[in-house]
């Protein structure tokens, strides 16, 4: 299965595991956005910021803050340029990139759940130039959950920053081939619902109701 993630991500997010599939890897104010001048929406991210410093002044600024405005028009866009929706949503996201400790991740911090083997980054961009993450399947046992949302939101984190100029989205290609019973999870795949539900959708192109329906099964399963 291949997933596309849409750059900036502001909350991490992996891949689930699923059932094997016939042994193959599968690929998985209200303003209307489209009427929208370069410099309608220039004014409208500046609303947005400044609603943000004036309501949530206690939020974080900087990359992935309450004043990157490159996130916040991708949150505009996503929330068709409604500014309460976008500011909503992206206080939701904000605080729980804070809570979560994103800025604090690194190697050292996921070096066990990154030793199994069963995620990882490939070291050349594919055919249209975006960053691969790869995922194998039946290398996952579930064990702490809390280390495999470490790694999950490293990783995206990482082929996020290696995104080419001009480019917006990264691949995830997960290998389902010798998953069984012991490699479910249904922790895990509560998890990534619950963060596709906080991310701006037009930066995560992934089918939520597929998600769900594959918890549907983990949990028949296990």
């Amino acid at each position: 299965m291949a997933l596309r993630l849409h750059q900036p991500l502001v909350y991490p997010f992996s891949v689930p595991k699923w059932p094997r599939n016939s042994g193959k890897i599968r690929s998985l104010s209200a303003r209307n956005c489209a009427s929208l001048h370069t410099n309608d929406s220039r004014k409208i991210v500046v609303e947005v910021k400044e609603k943000l410093e004036k309501d949530h002044y206690d939020l974080p600024v900087g990359s992935n803050g309450r004043d990157d405005e490159d996130m916040i028009l991708w949150f505009l866009k996503d929330r068709k340029f409604c500014v309460e929706d976008a500011v909503s949503k992206l206080t939701k996201a904000i605080k729980w990139r804070q809570e979560f400790g994103v800025s604090q991740l690194s190697e050292e911090s996921v070096k066990n759940a990154a030793e199994t083997g069963k995620a990882y980054m490939h070291e050349f961009l594919d055919v249209n130039d975006r960053p691969v993450l790869i995922v194998e399947a039946s290398k996952h046992f579930p064990g702490d959950p809390s280390e495999d949302e470490k790694l999950c939101v490293f990783l995206i984190e990482r082929a996020l920053r290696e995104l080419p100029d001009g480019k917006e989205e990264i691949l995830v290609i997960m290998d389902l081939r010798g998953f069984g019973t012991k490699n479910a999870d249904l922790k895990f795949l509560t998890f990534l619902v619950m963060v596709y539900g906080l991310s701006a959708d037009n930066h995560l192109n992934l089918n939520v109701d597929f998600l769900k329906k594959m918890k549907q099964v983990v949990h028949e399963i296990t």
